[in-house]
């Protein structure tokens, strides 16, 4: 399962070979409530086919009704606003007067749709730059900090691969796990070497392997966009696929397990010759505290930490699982008022 935004270039690139016209439509600006976020595409062609979304509805009808009365007319970039009067934001379903800034680009074989893919399976992170008067693309490098530029001469896009999310084992939590990350649309790879729990695996879009742990971390070549969580209990496969994991540029990396297990595997890992400073990345126990006690909620407390991380938000030590309980147990061993002695 693709992300939306990798269908979207896809379904362009697919259209162009096929000598169709279409447009790519880009969320370049918002202004108050916007339902799509600055960065968001849409894909149009000559019969009103459409994949997608700038607005989550009513601005797409405008799109597709332009297209099939005019066709694709533009031979140029367009940047055109909708919602600037509180009539245009009611007409296009827009909230609160929220208004949305897009750039509407003619796509042809110059586009270099087809490249940027390319390099997107290589797990290269792209800026393509779009001359907004001649239509003329280039494609080069982007940083990893890099954000969409947009000035009166140029839109620079970043694209980057498909942010991936590794599970180790394959058992209940895994199965909600994938199930969220899916959603989330990260590319999620579940590797198991125990037959009896691969067997049962019935999360659809998932790939399954057999390989070690360890093995699959190494033969993933994680990047920056990659997180490991480990969900087994079993330190014979968690150990040695968390050690690589914590060696490499993962954004993300953890580990189920209470809080004397945590310990435990802490001191094994020092055994392997993990350092201080990457010991100091492992999530463990892995997620918020937020007094999950099933598989799915575990699955959404496991996500929301994950989620910080990949976005680069700092959270207080005193929402960790482990912190946490040891507050809550602290403060039911403390006596009541009027009870001590």
């Amino acid at each position: 399962m693709d992300s939306i935004d990798l269908e979207v270039l896809k379904t362009c690139e697919q259209w162009i070979s096929q000598g169709r016209r279409c447009e790519l439509v880009t969320v370049i600006r918002t202004w108050g409530s916007s339902p799509r976020p600055e960065g968001a595409t849409l894909a149009v062609n000559e019969d009103g086919q459409v994949i997608g979304s700038v607005s989550g509805g009513c601005v797409e009808d405008d799109l597709i009704a332009r297209v099939r009365e005019q066709g694709i007319v533009h031979t140029h970039p367009e940047i055109v606003t909708y919602g600037i009067t509180a009539d245009e934001a009611h007409r296009f379903g827009l909230p609160c007067g929220g208004t949305i800034q897009l750039a509407i680009e003619p796509l042809s074989a110059r586009s270099r749709i087809g490249e940027l893919l390319t390099l997107l399976s290589q797990h290269q992170l792209v800026a393509r730059r779009l001359d907004l008067a001649s239509g003329e693309v280039s494609l080069g490098p982007a940083g990893a900090g890099m954000a969409m530029q947009v000035s009166e001469a140029a839109l620079t896009t970043i694209h980057g691969p498909r942010w991936r999310l590794l599970i180790i084992g394959a058992g209940q939590l895994s199965g909600f796990l994938a199930q969220i990350a899916i959603g989330m649309e990260y590319q999620v790879t579940v590797c198991d070497p125990r037959e009896e729990y691969r067997g049962s695996w019935q999360v659809p879009g998932v790939e399954v392997v057999h390989e070690m742990p360890d093995d699959q971390v190494i033969a993933m070549q994680l990047d920056a966009r990659s997180a490991v969580v480990a969900l087994t209990h079993d330190p014979k496969l968690d150990d040695l696929a968390l050690m690589e994991a914590l060696k490499s540029p993962a954004f993300y990396v953890g580990a189920i397990g209470s809080r004397a297990n945590n310990a435990k595997r802490r001191e094994r890992l020092k055994l392997f010759d993990v350092t201080d400073d990457e010991l100091a990345r492992l999530h463990g126990p892995v997620g918020l505290y937020i007094g999950s006690k099933t598989p799915a909620e575990i699955a959404i407390s496991i996500l929301a930490e994950l989620t910080a991380a990949k976005n680069g938000v700092a959270l207080p030590a005193e929402v960790s699982v482990g912190n946490a309980k040891r507050a809550a147990q602290q403060l039911a061993s403390e006596p009541s008022c009027g009870l001590a002695d």
